[in-house]
C-alpha cells in the first residue's frame, strides 16, 4: 500500500544537527587550506565572515517562509508561489543538480580516501559500497535518514569541537613558550615571494584574492538551506525552525571561524592546499603540554571523520535532490509517478531518478577532463547563489502581501528581524560572490555553463507546461 503523505518524522534533536552539520563538509575540511594559500588566513577569515553574514541572512529569511510554509518543496514551491511558475520550476533544478554533482563528486572521493587503508583494491568496490549506503538511509523511512544523518553529522560535529579545543589549548601553550604576538605570525607576510606570486602585508595575493575565494567559501557553506526542506517532514516546524535558525548562527561563528583562526596560527599559507587536509597537517604541528608537537594517529582519524562527513553531504545530497523531483511533480510541472511514495512515505521514484543522474556524473568525473571537472564544482555553487537569491526574494514578495492582507506580523510563528536589510545582504552579497568568481578566468566557464542551465530550465517549463496537468 503507498501513503498519501510524506511521513513528518525528523525530531528537532535531528533537525537541529541536520542544520548544525549541515555545511561541515569537504569545504571546510579539505578547501579551508586553499582557501588560506589564495587569500592569506586573515583574506580567508574575512572572506568567511562575509559568507556567514550572506548565509545567515538567507536562513533568515527561510526560516520565516519555512515556519509558514514547511512543505518539501522549500525554495521551489516559494519561489512558484511568490515569484512566478517559471522561477520556481527553474529554481527546483537548479538546487536539484547543484546537490547531483555533489554527490557524485562525494562518491569518488570517498574511494579515493579508503584507498589509504587499503591501497590495493579498485576505488569502484568503495563508490559501489557508498552508493548502496546510501540508498538504504534513503529508500525507507524519512527517520531512517534522519537518524543516519544525526549519527553521521554528530561525528564530524565533534571532531571540529575537539579540534578547536586543542587549537585553543596550543595557541596558549604556544604563547606560554614564545610570546602572544608570536602566535599571529603567519597573519602578516613579512617579505614579498615573487616566486610565488606573494606579497608583503596582510593579502599577500592582493584583495582579489579575498574576492576570488568568496565563491569556494559559498561552496563551504552550501547545505546550510537544507533544512528548509527538512522542514517539511519535521515535527512541529513552526517550533522546530526558529531553533535551527539559531543554530546555524552559533555553527558560523564557532566552527568555521574558529577553525581558521586555528588552521591560521599553526598553518603558513605557503604550506596549505587543497592535496592534504589543513586539519590534519595543523594537529601535526600543535604543541601541547606533555605531548610535544604533533598528535598521533592524526592522519587516520581525520582521514576517517572525512570519510563520514562526505558521506553525510551524500546522504543529505540524494534526500534534498529526491524532494526536489517530488515537490516538481507535486505541482505537475513532471510525470506524476514521481510524486508517488512507498507505505514508508518516501517518494522512492524521485530517488531512483536522483540517483541515477548521480551515477552519471559520476562517470563524468571519472572520464572528464580535469578542467571540467573544476566547471562543474563551480556549477554547484553557482546554482546555490540562484537559490539564495530566490529565497531573499520570494521572502521579501510574502512579506508585502502578508502585510497587505491586513494581517499581523505577531502571528507569524518567526519574524525574520532587520527587513528589508537581510534581503539586500543575502541578495547583494551572493552578487559579490558571483563577481569574484568572474574575477578568476579559471571559474568563467562554470558561470556560463549556469547562465546556459538556467536559460534551458526556463525554456523547459514553457515547452512542458501544460503536459501534467499544470493550471
Amino acid at each position: 500500500m503507498e501513503s498519501e503523505h510524506l511521513e513528518r518524522g525528523i525530531k528537532v534533536r535531528q533537525l537541529l544537527m541536520i542544520a548544525l552539520g549541515g555545511t561541515i563538509g569537504t569545504g571546510l575540511f579539505v578547501g579551508t587550506g586553499g582557501n588560506i594559500a589564495n587569500a592569506g588566513p586573515l583574506g580567508t577569515l574575512i572572506a568567511y565572515m562575509v559568507g556567514g553574514v550572506i548565509v545567515y541572512s538567507i536562513i533568515l529569511s527561510l526560516g520565516e517562509l519555512a515556519s509558514v510554509y514547511p512543505t518539501t518543496g522549500s525554495f521551489g514551491d516559494y519561489a512558484t508561489r511568490f515569484i512566478g511558475p517559471a522561477t520556481g520550476y527553474m529554481v527546483f533544478w537548479m538546487y536539484w543538480v547543484g546537490w547531483v554533482i555533489t554527490v557524485a563528486v562525494e562518491y569518488i572521493a570517498v574511494g579515493l580516501l579508503m584507498q589509504r587503508w587499503f591501497p590495493h583494491v579498485p576505488v569502484y568496490y568503495f563508490v559501489m559500497g557508498c552508493i548502496v549506503l546510501i540508498f538504504l538511509l534513503n529508500a525507507f523511512s524519512v527517520r531512517v535518514f534522519a537518524e543516519g544523518e544525526f549519527f553521521l553529522a554528530s561525528i564530524k560535529v565533534l571532531a571540529v569541537f575537539i579540534f578547536i579545543i586543542l587549537g585553543v589549548v596550543g595557541i596558549v601553550y604556544q604563547s606560554y613558550l614564545h610570546g602572544f604576538s608570536h602566535v599571529w605570525d603567519h597573519f602578516y607576510i613579512t617579505k614579498a615571494n615573487p616566486n610565488l606570486g606573494l606579497e608583503a602585508g596582510f593579502f599577500p595575493k592582493g584583495l582579489s584574492g579575498v574576492f576570488g575565494v568568496i565563491l569556494a567559501v559559498i561552496f563551504a557553506y552550501t547545505g546550510t538551506e537544507i533544512v528548509g526542506v527538512a522542514a517539511g517532514e519535521a515535527k512541529n516546524p513552526s517550533v522546530a525552525m526558529p531553533k535551527a535558525i539559531k543554530a546555524t548562527l552559533w555553527r558560523i561563528v564557532f566552527f568555521f571561524l574558529g577553525s581558521v583562526i586555528v588552521i591560521s596560527v599553526f598553518l603558513p599559507m605557503t604550506d596549505s592546499s587543497i592535496a592534504k587536509s589543513p586539519f590534519v597537517s595543523t594537529l601535526e604541528r600543535i604543541p601541547l603540554p606533555f605531548f610535544g608537537t604533533g598528535i598521533p594517529y592524526t592522519a587516520d582519524v581525520m582521514n576517517f571523520v572525512i570519510i563520514t562527513a562526505i558521506l553525510s553531504t551524500a546522504n543529505s545530497g540524494v534526500y534534498a535532490s529526491s524532494r526536489m523531483v517530488y515537490g516538481l511533480a507535486q505541482k505537475k510541472m513532471f510525470p506524476p509517478i514521481f510524486a508517488k511514495l512507498n507505505k514508508q512515505g518516501t517518494p522512492v521514484y524521485a530517488m531512483y531518478l536522483s540517483m541515477g543522474f548521480t551515477l552519471l556524473g559520476m562517470l563524468t568525473q571519472a572520464y572528464a577532463p580535469e578542467k571540467i571537472i573544476e566547471s562543474l564544482i563551480n556549477i554547484i555553487s553557482f546554482s546555490v547563489i540562484i537559490v539564495w537569491i530566490s529565497v531573499s526574494v520570494a521572502q521579501y514578495n510574502f512579506r508585502k502581501q502578508f502585510v497587505a492582507s491586513g494581517k499581523s506580523l505577531d502571528d507569524l510563528p518567526y519574524r525574520a528581524p532587520f527587513l528589508p536589510l537581510i534581503q539586500f545582504i543575502g541578495i547583494s552579497g551572493s552578487l559579490v560572490g558571483v563577481v569574484g568568481a568572474y574575477m578568476d578566468p579559471d571559474q568563467r566557464i562554470g558561470a556560463y555553463l549556469t547562465i546556459g542551465y538556467t536559460l534551458l530550465c526556463y525554456l523547459g517549463y514553457y515547452l512542458t507546461k501544460d503536459r501534467w496537468g499544470q493550471a
